[in-house]
């Protein structure tokens, strides 16, 4: 993903004119800076640790780009690498490897250069250049220098382009017939819907950080994730136009043009039509409820639109899905849903990132491994492994990879951890409570008026869904504002691996109150760190059947028909925490905050006087948080 600005940003963002120079060029391979070394004779296949069994027979590729038309005459932008090897380039048929990209398959430098998605975001594709495969990127319609007009995330005609891509590619005298694709985010979304539209070549997919239930994303809890939605409308439509943009430190210049455009007039005519583009953001924000009809398209976006509702499609398709996920990022759920869901041959690996992370794992090791066994049809035992890999957060060094097949962990013990009067002395809330093990005394409950300034900062994991900075601040801050509940010092170390749920009986004073939870590691200096969290809007308390595998968490359906208004009495509001995999160390304690805002990120109901609600905290109304415990 690329860098974004945040709305207030946008004021003051410098928009240079468009001014590209066109060249074909080649890219002299280097070794990467994640990849293999050189081959030895020894065959190593193993979570993130792959040699011996395929060769880097390659030193260098050509880059080449043109338009493909697809079935209803719209002109896609492809560029195509190609391995060389002595200076001539690979004369027989080759697996090959594509992406279906938003954000352009190639722009300029401030110096005119030409860099291409790979170099940007992908830089382990080089290894595995080397090692024989063809790699495309494609525009979609509607955007860098593809014509046609993007009707939104997702429309059914980009979806068919994926089809008509893949059998272009595959009918190609360069490539044997066998196709995968591999990205992030949208270019992960883009694999899933591209494996239900069956394209009878495409062998497996590597989706990274993609959603499983749109809705879900973009109204979390019923709670519109205004800012992450507004900036990446931001960006695209800028990118749309071709326009340079200078985001802070991050420089992102106009699109290149095919090399068949020599004067431009081509890429001009394309950028043309894209000024019809959809607003994918005004789309969202019309559409509070799952069942919302989007008057622009007419389409009820969050069914038509969410990837899950291809899940049956992957399944008759048979591709093989790689899915990968962060614990920081937006889809660590999501990307267990699938998983869940999914019935074909599937791996999945979480690891500590955020949305643009790219550390402790080998990407050109762990995707050689699956295009290998998948594409070349290698007995690597990539197969024959754990099902998924996940990290533990603060784990002693060297213990942080776990795997298993199994999720839930077999051995995971829900664990009540009940909200108590205080004080801890750990907080300057205006409850400062405790969190302990056994359920509260009769009519015991704590007062609380909301505080619409509350925030979980600009660089989070929803910030981060558009690029930039990562990291959480010291929560203590945040909390001294909200309602919080803190244990004791820890007389153990405690891992916690799983999907906390919390459960929280309240009353308040108006019709609809937005509850945020979070999930702190308070440390022994008072520094807390934040592990999770999760939100629900009241008028959405009401639970539903799901219609998916969902991990037993509970379902708040977001239909208009299910909304209830908040009452005067007490209600019970119950929802998931997104999940984590993390260690507690002896010492530190674990907190619960909650709050009514984030004011940097979301839109929620703000009243004026602000909401007075009451939380109830007795044995007949427990308001709690299950752990799931690993035992030690």
């Amino acid at each position: 993903m690329l860098n974004v600005p945040t709305m207030a940003d946008a004021r003051n963002a410098i928009v240079a004119p468009r001014s590209p120079t066109r060249q074909h060029y080649t890219i002299l391979l280097r070794q990467s800076r994640v990849g293999l070394r050189a081959m030895m004779s020894e065959q190593i296949s193993e979570f993130g640790r792959y040699q011996g069994f395929s060769s880097a027979a390659y030193d260098d590729a050509i880059r080449s780009s043109q338009y493909v038309t697809v079935r209803d005459g719209v002109r896609l932008a492809v560029d195509l690498f190609r391995p060389m090897r002595g200076g001539a380039v690979a004369d027989t048929p080759l697996p090959a490897l594509w992406t279906h990209t938003r954000y352009q398959r190639a722009s300029h430098t401030q110096s005119g250069e030409v860099t291409s998605t790979l170099d940007l975001w992908d830089a382990w594709l080089f290894e595995v250049i080397r090692h024989g495969y063809v790699v495309a990127t494609v525009d979609v319609r509607g955007a860098g220098a593809s014509f046609g007009i993007n009707r939104g995330q997702y429309c059914a005609e980009e979806n068919r382009d994926a089809y008509d891509i893949t059998e272009w590619i595959a009918g190609q005298e360069w490539c044997d017939g066998k196709v995968g694709m591999f990205g992030r985010s949208y270019l992960g979304i883009t694999q899933y819907f591209a494996a239900g539209q069956a394209p009878p070549h495409l062998r497996a997919v590597f989706p990274e950080m993609a959603s499983f239930d749109h809705y879900q994303y973009a109204y979390s809890g019923g709670v519109f994730r205004e800012s992450s939605r507004f900036n990446w409308q931001l960006l695209v439509g800028n990118l749309d136009q071709s326009l340079s943009m200078l985001w802070k430190d991050d420089y992102q210049g106009p699109v290149v043009a095919v090399d068949e455009d020599t004067d431009g007039q081509l890429l001009a005519a394309a950028l043309r039509e894209h000024r019809a583009n959809l607003d994918w953001y005004r789309m969202l924000k019309n559409c509070p409820y799952r069942d919302s009809v989007d008057p622009s398209s007419q389409e009820v976006v969050h069914q038509s639109r969410s990837p899950n509702s291809c899940v049956r499609q992957i399944e008759a398709s048979g591709v093989a899905v790689y899915h990968l996920a962060g614990w920081y990022d937006m889809f660590p759920r999501d990307t267990l849903l699938w998983w869940r869901n999914l019935e074909v041959p599937q791996k999945l690996v979480i690891g500590p990132w955020f949305h643009v992370d790219r550390q402790n794992l080998d990407d050109a090791a762990e995707h050689l491994r699956w295009y290998d066994y998948w594409l070349k049809e290698i007995d690597n035992g990539v197969m024959s492994e754990d099902t998924l890999h996940y990290w533990t957060l603060d784990a002693p060094p060297g213990e942080e990879w776990r795997s298993t097949s199994c999720w839930p962990l077999e051995n995971e013990t829900p664990t009540d951890y009940y909200f108590a009067p205080g004080p801890s002395g750990t907080a300057a809330s205006c409850n400062d409570g405790s969190l302990v093990r056994e359920p509260g005394t009769p009519n015991s409950f704590d007062d609380y008026v909301a505080d619409y300034t509350t925030t979980s900062g600009a660089t989070n994991r929803w910030a981060n869904a558009n690029g930039g900075s990562t990291g959480y601040p010291d929560m203590a801050a945040n909390d001294d504002k909200g309602l919080t509940y803190t244990s004791a010092p820890l007389t153990h170390d405690l891992e916690v691996t799983g999907h906390p749920i919390v459960h929280v009986w309240l009353s308040c004073d108006t019709d609809d109150i937005a509850l945020y939870a979070y999930l702190e590691d308070v440390h022994p200096d008072g520094y807390s760190q934040y592990v999770t969290e999760g939100v629900l809007l009241g008028s959405h308390r009401k639970q539903a059947e799901p219609p998916w595998d969902n991990l037993g968490l509970p379902y708040h359906s977001g239909l208009a028909v299910d909304l209830e208004p908040m009452p005067d009495n007490p209600v019970e509001l119950v929802f998931d925490l997104h999940p984590t995999s993390k260690r507690f160390a002896a010492g530190h304690r674990i907190r619960i905050a909650l709050t009514c805002a984030d004011r940097d990120n979301d839109r929620t109901p703000i009243h004026d006087p602000p909401a007075r609600l009451t939380l109830y905290r007795d044995a007949e109304r427990a308001s709690k948080i299950i752990l799931p415990v690993i035992p030690g």
